[in-house]
């Protein structure tokens, strides 16, 4: 396993699913993990105490990705107590489906503010210090919606697709300064979003999954592990899709 001892990484949306996932493999490898949350400070314990397992220096950072203050609160607090930012791995993310010409703007907005705003947020906080050190690596979490996106979807599609555009445009700019940026694209993993599908609706969709099975939290965070490493020290500006071949 890659050795991120010394390093501080801050994993958003890190209490459930992926990005507790995530969280775990880094303080696994060694990394000082930043749990963000945005309510439910119950599971947010939860999560602290599984990664604190593992690496007893983890923190919890409250903060709505998708408002400005609490971003820039967040990383006031990364800057004051830790003199900066490793890794950021862009996790959180909502959905609120519908179809596009009955989609209420409120809804349009919340997602887009969510997944896109909220990634442009985070990774702009995080480049800005970043660039400023001449080191480090950004992963957002995307979504095979993003490249095949199913009727309904149409605002979560949309903020997942602008994502990975903004990571290819993010590593131009930030190549210069030493920092990476690339996205991990997962198919249907089992998380409490993928729950939320109808059964019938899920066992339809992993029928097309060539592998046949619904994928695992742990298989998307090993690669974005990858991301994060110096083993990766020359790959940027690319999207890596988890998805058991659906859309090969």
């Amino acid at each position: 396993m890659t050795d991120f001892d010394g390093r501080v990484a801050l994993v958003t949306g890190a209490t459930k699913g992926i990005g507790l996932a995530v969280a775990t493999d880094l303080a696994r490898a060694g990394a000082t993990v930043l749990i963000n949350y945005r309510r439910n400070p119950d599971r947010a314990q939860e999560a602290l105490h599984a990664v604190r397992q593992l690496r007893p220096d983890a923190e919890l950072l409250q903060g709505d990705i998708a408002e400005p203050a609490d971003v820039d609160r967040m990383f006031r607090h990364i800057r004051s107590r830790h003199g900066g930012l490793d890794a950021l791995v862009h996790n959180a993310g909502i959905t609120q489906d519908g179809y596009a010409v009955m989609m209420g703007d409120a809804k349009w907005r919340r997602v887009i503010d969510t997944n896109l705003t909220g990634a442009f947020l985070c990774t702009r906080a995080a480049g800005r210090m970043m660039a400023a050190r001449r080191r480090g690596s950004i992963v957002t979490i995307g979504s095979t919606r993003a490249l095949n996106p199913p009727a309904g979807q149409a605002n979560y599609a949309a903020s997942k697709a602008g994502v990975l555009a903004m990571v290819k445009a993010l590593a131009k700019e930030l190549g210069g300064y030493g920092v990476r940026v690339n996205a991990v694209v997962p198919g249907f993993v089992d998380t409490a979003m993928t729950r939320q599908m109808p059964p019938a609706q899920l066992a339809e969709n992993l029928r097309r999954v060539p592998l046949g099975r619904i994928g695992r939290p742990a298989e998307v965070s090993a690669v974005v592990r990858f991301l994060l490493s110096d083993e990766a020290a020359y790959v940027t500006g690319t999207s890596v899709v988890v998805d058991g071949g659906l859309i090969s």
